[in-house]
Protein backbone atom coordinates (compact mmCIF):
# COMPACT_ATOMS: atom_id res chain seq x y z
CA UNK A 1 0.00 0.00 0.00
CA UNK A 2 2.72 1.86 0.16
CA UNK A 3 3.35 2.68 -3.00
CA UNK A 4 3.50 6.30 -5.04
CA UNK A 5 -0.34 5.82 -6.59
CA UNK A 6 -2.60 6.20 -3.72
CA UNK A 7 -0.95 8.97 -2.99
CA UNK A 8 -0.81 10.82 -5.97
CA UNK A 9 -4.70 9.76 -6.31
CA UNK A 10 -5.71 10.91 -2.75
CA UNK A 11 -3.45 14.78 -3.73
CA UNK A 12 -5.64 14.90 -6.92
CA UNK A 13 -8.87 14.13 -5.12
CA UNK A 14 -8.02 17.13 -2.60
CA UNK A 15 -7.33 19.16 -5.52
CA UNK A 16 -9.99 19.33 -6.96
CA UNK A 17 -12.38 19.31 -3.97
CA UNK A 18 -10.83 22.96 -3.26
CA UNK A 19 -11.41 24.28 -6.60
CA UNK A 20 -15.01 23.67 -5.94
CA UNK A 21 -14.52 25.39 -2.49
CA UNK A 22 -12.87 27.76 -3.89
CA UNK A 23 -15.47 28.40 -6.42
CA UNK A 24 -18.18 30.07 -4.25
CA UNK A 25 -15.75 32.18 -1.66
CA UNK A 26 -15.51 35.37 -3.95
CA UNK A 27 -19.23 35.80 -4.58
CA UNK A 28 -20.22 35.18 -0.85
CA UNK A 29 -20.46 38.45 0.29
CA UNK A 30 -22.50 39.57 -2.69
CA UNK A 31 -25.03 36.47 -2.64
CA UNK A 32 -25.44 37.14 1.70
CA UNK A 33 -26.16 40.87 0.79
CA UNK A 34 -28.36 39.84 -2.09
CA UNK A 35 -30.52 37.74 0.15
CA UNK A 36 -30.31 39.82 3.25
CA UNK A 37 -30.56 43.69 1.54
CA UNK A 38 -27.66 44.75 3.77
CA UNK A 39 -24.50 46.23 3.28
CA UNK A 40 -21.32 44.75 3.33
CA UNK A 41 -20.11 45.34 6.98
CA UNK A 42 -23.53 43.29 7.44
CA UNK A 43 -23.16 40.79 5.31
CA UNK A 44 -19.47 39.93 7.34
CA UNK A 45 -21.74 38.71 10.09
CA UNK A 46 -23.96 36.51 8.50
CA UNK A 47 -21.08 35.52 6.76
CA UNK A 48 -19.43 34.47 10.15
CA UNK A 49 -22.73 32.71 11.71
CA UNK A 50 -23.31 30.43 8.40
CA UNK A 51 -19.25 29.79 8.94
CA UNK A 52 -19.78 28.69 12.44
CA UNK A 53 -23.10 26.58 11.60
CA UNK A 54 -20.74 24.61 9.48
CA UNK A 55 -18.35 24.32 12.19
CA UNK A 56 -20.79 23.24 14.81
CA UNK A 57 -21.72 20.44 12.39
CA UNK A 58 -18.14 19.69 11.95
CA UNK A 59 -17.29 19.72 15.51
CA UNK A 60 -19.86 16.51 16.54
CA UNK A 61 -19.64 14.80 13.30
CA UNK A 62 -15.91 14.34 12.94
CA UNK A 63 -14.89 11.95 15.37
CA UNK A 64 -18.27 10.11 14.17
CA UNK A 65 -16.77 9.94 10.72
CA UNK A 66 -13.31 9.07 11.87
CA UNK A 67 -14.08 6.13 14.14
CA UNK A 68 -16.34 5.12 11.38
CA UNK A 69 -12.98 5.07 8.57
CA UNK A 70 -10.99 3.01 11.33
CA UNK A 71 -13.53 0.10 11.41
CA UNK A 72 -15.17 0.29 7.90
CA UNK A 73 -12.14 2.20 5.67
CA UNK A 74 -11.35 5.46 4.31
CA UNK A 75 -12.44 4.40 0.99
CA UNK A 76 -16.30 4.68 1.75
CA UNK A 77 -16.24 7.77 4.15
CA UNK A 78 -14.39 9.64 1.75
CA UNK A 79 -16.86 8.71 -1.61
CA UNK A 80 -19.64 9.17 0.53
CA UNK A 81 -18.21 12.79 2.30
CA UNK A 82 -17.38 13.83 -1.60
CA UNK A 83 -21.14 13.18 -2.94
CA UNK A 84 -22.73 14.86 0.14
CA UNK A 85 -20.61 17.95 -0.56
CA UNK A 86 -21.60 17.97 -4.49
CA UNK A 87 -25.47 17.64 -3.77
CA UNK A 88 -24.98 20.52 -1.80
CA UNK A 89 -23.96 22.86 -4.03
CA UNK A 90 -26.86 22.22 -6.11
CA UNK A 91 -29.21 22.91 -3.44
CA UNK A 92 -27.36 26.57 -2.95
CA UNK A 93 -27.44 27.26 -6.18
CA UNK A 94 -30.97 27.47 -5.96
CA UNK A 95 -30.97 29.27 -2.58
CA UNK A 96 -33.32 31.99 -2.34
CA UNK A 97 -33.46 32.96 1.25
CA UNK A 98 -30.77 33.12 3.92
CA UNK A 99 -32.21 30.05 5.86
CA UNK A 100 -31.56 28.04 2.47
CA UNK A 101 -27.89 28.64 2.91
CA UNK A 102 -28.13 27.53 6.50
CA UNK A 103 -29.09 24.51 5.66
CA UNK A 104 -26.96 24.79 2.64
CA UNK A 105 -24.46 24.57 5.59
CA UNK A 106 -25.82 21.99 7.58
CA UNK A 107 -25.88 19.21 5.26
CA UNK A 108 -21.44 20.75 3.99
CA UNK A 109 -20.56 20.71 7.97
CA UNK A 110 -21.84 16.75 8.24
CA UNK A 111 -19.86 15.81 5.23
CA UNK A 112 -16.78 17.66 6.31
CA UNK A 113 -14.71 15.18 7.17
CA UNK A 114 -13.36 14.61 3.81
CA UNK A 115 -9.74 16.73 4.64
CA UNK A 116 -9.88 14.21 7.94
CA UNK A 117 -10.24 11.39 6.03
CA UNK A 118 -7.87 12.15 3.29
CA UNK A 119 -5.04 13.12 6.17
CA UNK A 120 -6.27 9.85 7.88
CA UNK A 121 -5.39 8.14 3.94
CA UNK A 122 -1.95 9.78 4.01
CA UNK A 123 -0.94 8.55 7.39
CA UNK A 124 -2.20 5.05 6.46
CA UNK A 125 0.45 5.01 3.68
CA UNK A 126 3.34 7.58 4.84
CA UNK A 127 6.30 6.50 6.52
CA UNK A 128 5.70 7.99 10.51
CA UNK A 129 8.88 9.94 9.56
CA UNK A 130 7.18 11.32 6.59
CA UNK A 131 3.75 12.23 7.48
CA UNK A 132 4.18 15.64 8.41
CA UNK A 133 5.77 16.32 4.63
CA UNK A 134 2.85 14.59 3.55
CA UNK A 135 0.54 16.75 5.58
CA UNK A 136 2.03 19.41 3.69
CA UNK A 137 0.99 18.34 0.30
CA UNK A 138 -2.49 18.04 1.08
CA UNK A 139 -2.43 21.65 1.99
CA UNK A 140 -0.38 21.80 -1.04
CA UNK A 141 -2.87 20.46 -3.06
CA UNK A 142 -5.87 22.73 -1.19
CA UNK A 143 -3.41 25.68 -1.94
CA UNK A 144 -3.23 24.12 -5.78
CA UNK A 145 -7.18 24.43 -5.81
CA UNK A 146 -7.44 27.75 -4.83
CA UNK A 147 -5.20 29.07 -7.26
CA UNK A 148 -7.86 27.74 -9.19
CA UNK A 149 -10.82 27.88 -7.68
CA UNK A 150 -11.05 31.56 -6.42
CA UNK A 151 -9.92 32.81 -9.91
CA UNK A 152 -12.65 31.18 -12.04
CA UNK A 153 -14.97 31.65 -9.10
CA UNK A 154 -14.68 35.59 -9.59
CA UNK A 155 -14.57 35.24 -13.07
CA UNK A 156 -18.47 33.56 -12.72
CA UNK A 157 -18.94 35.91 -9.98
CA UNK A 158 -18.88 38.62 -12.91
CA UNK A 159 -22.11 36.61 -14.69
CA UNK A 160 -23.77 36.62 -11.71
CA UNK A 161 -23.55 35.38 -7.33
CA UNK A 162 -24.90 32.03 -7.94
CA UNK A 163 -23.25 30.76 -11.07
CA UNK A 164 -20.08 29.84 -9.02
CA UNK A 165 -22.16 27.24 -7.19
CA UNK A 166 -23.44 25.79 -10.29
CA UNK A 167 -19.95 25.40 -11.25
CA UNK A 168 -18.65 23.95 -8.05
CA UNK A 169 -21.74 21.06 -7.87
CA UNK A 170 -19.86 19.80 -11.44
CA UNK A 171 -16.84 20.09 -10.02
CA UNK A 172 -17.51 17.98 -6.61
CA UNK A 173 -19.56 15.53 -8.58
CA UNK A 174 -16.67 15.13 -10.93
CA UNK A 175 -14.55 14.63 -8.14
CA UNK A 176 -16.93 11.74 -6.25
CA UNK A 177 -16.40 10.08 -10.15
CA UNK A 178 -12.82 10.05 -9.90
CA UNK A 179 -12.39 8.87 -6.53
CA UNK A 180 -14.59 5.83 -7.13
CA UNK A 181 -12.24 4.92 -9.79
CA UNK A 182 -9.30 5.37 -8.81
CA UNK A 183 -9.09 5.61 -4.59
CA UNK A 184 -7.94 1.93 -3.13
CA UNK A 185 -8.67 1.33 0.18
CA UNK A 186 -5.78 1.60 2.61
CA UNK A 187 -6.76 0.52 5.71
CA UNK A 188 -6.21 -3.34 5.66
CA UNK A 189 -9.16 -5.88 7.58
CA UNK A 190 -6.27 -6.34 10.24
CA UNK A 191 -5.68 -2.88 11.21
CA UNK A 192 -9.34 -2.25 11.35
CA UNK A 193 -11.27 -2.30 14.94
CA UNK A 194 -14.66 -2.32 16.24
CA UNK A 195 -16.86 0.83 16.16
CA UNK A 196 -17.08 2.65 19.67
CA UNK A 197 -19.94 4.92 20.28
CA UNK A 198 -18.05 5.87 23.25
CA UNK A 199 -15.26 6.95 21.34
CA UNK A 200 -16.73 8.27 18.81
CA UNK A 201 -17.89 11.67 19.88
CA UNK A 202 -15.77 14.54 20.76
CA UNK A 203 -15.73 14.21 24.62
CA UNK A 204 -15.35 10.74 24.42
CA UNK A 205 -12.58 11.17 21.89
CA UNK A 206 -10.85 13.61 23.55
CA UNK A 207 -10.76 11.26 26.86
CA UNK A 208 -9.53 8.79 25.00
CA UNK A 209 -6.54 10.66 23.49
CA UNK A 210 -6.52 12.29 27.18
CA UNK A 211 -4.60 8.93 28.18
CA UNK A 212 -1.65 9.86 26.04
CA UNK A 213 1.12 12.11 27.26
CA UNK A 214 1.39 15.31 25.71
CA UNK A 215 -1.53 14.57 23.18
CA UNK A 216 -4.16 16.84 24.81
CA UNK A 217 -1.74 19.56 25.30
CA UNK A 218 -0.67 19.90 21.69
CA UNK A 219 -4.57 19.76 20.67
CA UNK A 220 -4.92 22.88 22.69
CA UNK A 221 -1.91 24.23 20.90
CA UNK A 222 -3.31 22.98 17.54
CA UNK A 223 -6.95 24.27 18.60
CA UNK A 224 -5.19 28.22 19.21
CA UNK A 225 -2.98 28.00 15.79
CA UNK A 226 -6.11 27.38 13.96
CA UNK A 227 -8.37 29.93 15.58
CA UNK A 228 -5.71 32.40 14.67
CA UNK A 229 -5.27 31.14 10.44
CA UNK A 230 -8.91 31.38 10.35
CA UNK A 231 -9.05 34.88 10.16
CA UNK A 232 -7.83 34.52 6.55
CA UNK A 233 -10.96 33.11 5.24
CA UNK A 234 -12.79 34.43 7.67
CA UNK A 235 -12.99 38.17 6.57
CA UNK A 236 -10.72 38.09 3.73
CA UNK A 237 -13.43 38.96 1.48
CA UNK A 238 -15.37 41.12 3.30
CA UNK A 239 -11.51 43.02 4.57
CA UNK A 240 -10.22 43.27 0.91
CA UNK A 241 -13.97 44.96 -0.33
CA UNK A 242 -13.67 47.59 2.91
CA UNK A 243 -9.86 48.39 2.67
CA UNK A 244 -9.13 48.45 -0.91
CA UNK A 245 -12.34 48.26 -2.59
CA UNK A 246 -12.09 44.63 -4.39
CA UNK A 247 -14.67 43.40 -6.65
CA UNK A 248 -15.56 39.78 -7.08
CA UNK A 249 -12.58 39.16 -9.91
CA UNK A 250 -10.06 40.97 -8.12
CA UNK A 251 -11.04 39.48 -4.66
CA UNK A 252 -10.81 35.73 -6.88
CA UNK A 253 -7.47 37.02 -7.99
CA UNK A 254 -5.95 37.45 -5.05
CA UNK A 255 -7.20 34.37 -2.70
CA UNK A 256 -5.56 32.75 -6.26
CA UNK A 257 -2.33 34.24 -5.15
CA UNK A 258 -2.46 33.25 -1.69
CA UNK A 259 -3.05 29.57 -2.66
CA UNK A 260 -0.27 29.64 -5.12
CA UNK A 261 2.13 30.63 -2.37
CA UNK A 262 -0.03 28.10 -0.01
CA UNK A 263 1.02 25.37 -2.50
CA UNK A 264 4.59 26.29 -2.72
CA UNK A 265 4.94 26.17 0.78
CA UNK A 266 3.11 23.21 1.67
CA UNK A 267 4.13 20.85 -1.38
CA UNK A 268 8.03 21.92 -1.18
CA UNK A 269 9.16 24.50 1.36
CA UNK A 270 8.01 22.32 4.31
CA UNK A 271 9.66 19.08 2.73
CA UNK A 272 13.17 21.27 3.60
CA UNK A 273 11.72 23.04 6.69
CA UNK A 274 11.27 19.73 8.68
CA UNK A 275 13.88 17.85 8.14
CA UNK A 276 16.38 20.69 8.85
CA UNK A 277 14.35 21.92 11.72
CA UNK A 278 12.55 19.18 12.35
CA UNK A 279 8.82 19.12 13.73
CA UNK A 280 8.79 20.78 16.72
CA UNK A 281 10.93 23.77 15.83
CA UNK A 282 9.18 23.81 12.59
CA UNK A 283 6.00 24.34 14.83
CA UNK A 284 7.48 26.98 16.92
CA UNK A 285 9.45 29.23 13.92
CA UNK A 286 5.98 29.28 12.08
CA UNK A 287 3.66 30.39 14.48
CA UNK A 288 6.32 33.04 15.10
CA UNK A 289 5.93 33.69 10.94
CA UNK A 290 2.09 34.43 11.63
CA UNK A 291 2.33 36.95 14.70
CA UNK A 292 4.50 39.08 13.03
CA UNK A 293 2.20 38.69 10.03
CA UNK A 294 -1.14 39.36 11.40
CA UNK A 295 -0.08 42.57 12.79
CA UNK A 296 1.62 44.11 9.58
CA UNK A 297 -1.56 43.00 8.21
CA UNK A 298 -3.74 45.02 10.08
CA UNK A 299 -2.51 48.11 9.17
CA UNK A 300 -2.19 47.74 5.32
CA UNK A 301 -2.44 50.73 3.67
CA UNK A 302 -2.22 49.93 -0.19
CA UNK A 303 -3.68 46.70 -2.14
CA UNK A 304 0.25 46.24 -3.16
CA UNK A 305 1.33 45.47 0.11
CA UNK A 306 -1.35 42.55 0.82
CA UNK A 307 0.43 40.95 -2.31
CA UNK A 308 3.74 41.84 -1.27
CA UNK A 309 2.85 39.90 2.32
CA UNK A 310 1.49 36.73 0.99
CA UNK A 311 4.49 34.92 0.73
CA UNK A 312 4.75 35.22 4.26
CA UNK A 313 1.59 34.49 5.48
CA UNK A 314 1.54 31.35 3.49
CA UNK A 315 5.29 30.09 5.38
CA UNK A 316 3.39 30.28 8.51
CA UNK A 317 1.78 27.49 7.66
CA UNK A 318 3.98 25.10 7.93
CA UNK A 319 2.89 24.89 11.94
CA UNK A 320 0.18 23.51 10.72
CA UNK A 321 1.16 19.61 9.13
CA UNK A 322 4.10 19.83 12.08
CA UNK A 323 1.83 19.38 14.61
CA UNK A 324 0.04 16.83 13.26
CA UNK A 325 3.41 15.03 12.42
CA UNK A 326 4.49 15.41 16.05
CA UNK A 327 0.68 14.22 17.37
CA UNK A 328 0.29 11.62 14.68
CA UNK A 329 3.41 9.96 16.27
CA UNK A 330 1.86 9.52 19.41
CA UNK A 331 -0.89 7.35 18.41
CA UNK A 332 -1.08 3.71 16.78
CA UNK A 333 -2.00 3.04 13.18
CA UNK A 334 -5.66 1.63 14.38
CA UNK A 335 -6.57 5.10 15.96
CA UNK A 336 -4.99 7.04 13.06
CA UNK A 337 -8.49 7.72 11.44
CA UNK A 338 -9.74 8.80 15.36
CA UNK A 339 -7.06 11.09 15.72
CA UNK A 340 -7.82 13.03 12.08
CA UNK A 341 -11.33 13.38 13.46
CA UNK A 342 -10.66 14.67 16.92
CA UNK A 343 -8.60 17.32 13.88
CA UNK A 344 -11.82 17.70 12.32
CA UNK A 345 -13.44 18.49 15.88
CA UNK A 346 -10.78 20.52 16.92
CA UNK A 347 -10.63 22.24 13.82
CA UNK A 348 -14.63 22.78 14.25
CA UNK A 349 -14.68 24.57 17.32
CA UNK A 350 -11.98 26.65 15.60
CA UNK A 351 -14.35 27.38 12.72
CA UNK A 352 -17.31 28.15 15.40
CA UNK A 353 -15.29 30.36 16.90
CA UNK A 354 -12.93 32.10 14.72
CA UNK A 355 -15.61 33.26 11.71
CA UNK A 356 -18.44 34.57 14.23
CA UNK A 357 -15.50 36.79 16.36
CA UNK A 358 -13.51 37.75 13.30
CA UNK A 359 -16.42 38.88 11.60
CA UNK A 360 -18.15 40.70 14.77
CA UNK A 361 -14.32 42.40 15.33
CA UNK A 362 -14.17 43.41 11.48
CA UNK A 363 -18.51 44.63 11.51
CA UNK A 364 -17.20 46.52 15.08
CA UNK A 365 -14.35 48.31 13.84
CA UNK A 366 -16.30 49.29 10.05
CA UNK A 367 -19.53 50.72 11.46
CA UNK A 368 -20.11 54.18 11.91
CA UNK A 369 -20.11 54.23 15.20
CA UNK A 370 -16.85 52.81 15.61
CA UNK A 371 -14.54 54.22 18.28
CA UNK A 372 -11.48 53.91 15.91
CA UNK A 373 -12.36 52.90 12.19
CA UNK A 374 -9.67 49.80 11.30
CA UNK A 375 -10.69 47.06 8.83
CA UNK A 376 -7.55 44.94 10.10
CA UNK A 377 -8.97 44.54 13.70
CA UNK A 378 -9.48 41.12 13.74
CA UNK A 379 -5.92 40.12 12.33
CA UNK A 380 -4.86 41.86 16.08
CA UNK A 381 -6.59 39.08 17.45
CA UNK A 382 -5.52 36.40 15.64
CA UNK A 383 -2.09 37.92 16.71
CA UNK A 384 -2.75 37.35 19.94
CA UNK A 385 -3.80 33.95 19.70
CA UNK A 386 -0.75 33.17 18.04
CA UNK A 387 1.93 33.92 20.57
CA UNK A 388 -0.73 32.33 23.21
CA UNK A 389 -0.14 28.66 20.95
CA UNK A 390 3.42 29.71 20.53
CA UNK A 391 3.94 30.01 24.47
CA UNK A 392 2.17 26.78 24.77
CA UNK A 393 4.26 24.83 22.71
CA UNK A 394 7.21 26.25 24.23
CA UNK A 395 6.45 24.63 27.23
CA UNK A 396 5.42 21.50 26.03
CA UNK A 397 8.77 21.36 24.26
CA UNK A 398 11.07 22.03 27.14
CA UNK A 399 9.12 19.01 28.37
CA UNK A 400 9.18 16.99 25.81
CA UNK A 401 13.08 17.94 24.62
CA UNK A 402 13.87 16.86 29.16
CA UNK A 403 12.28 13.41 28.83
CA UNK A 404 12.09 11.65 25.73
CA UNK A 405 12.69 14.10 22.45
CA UNK A 406 11.48 11.29 19.87
CA UNK A 407 7.95 12.32 19.52
CA UNK A 408 9.08 15.97 18.70
CA UNK A 409 11.50 14.75 15.98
Amino acid sequence: MKTRLPFIFIIITMMLNSIGIGLILPVMPDLIAELTGGSISSAALWGGVLATTYAVMQFFVGPTLGNLSDRFGRRPVLLVSLITLGLDYVLLTFANTIWWLFVGRVIAGIAGATFSTASAYIADISAPEKRAANFGLVGAAFGIGFVIGPAIGGFLGEIGPRVPFMAAAIVALANTTLGYFILPETLPQSKRRTFDWARANPLGALIAIGKIPYLTSLVVVFLLFTISHQAYPAVWSYYTIERFGFSPKMIGASLAVFGLFMALVQGGLIRMIIPKLGEMRTAMWGMGMNFVVFILVAFLGEAWMLFALMPFMTLGAVAGPALQGIMSKLVEDDAQGELQGIFASVTGIALILSPITMTSTFKYFTSTDAPYYLPGAPFLAASVLEVSAMVLLFVIAKRIWGTSPTPAE
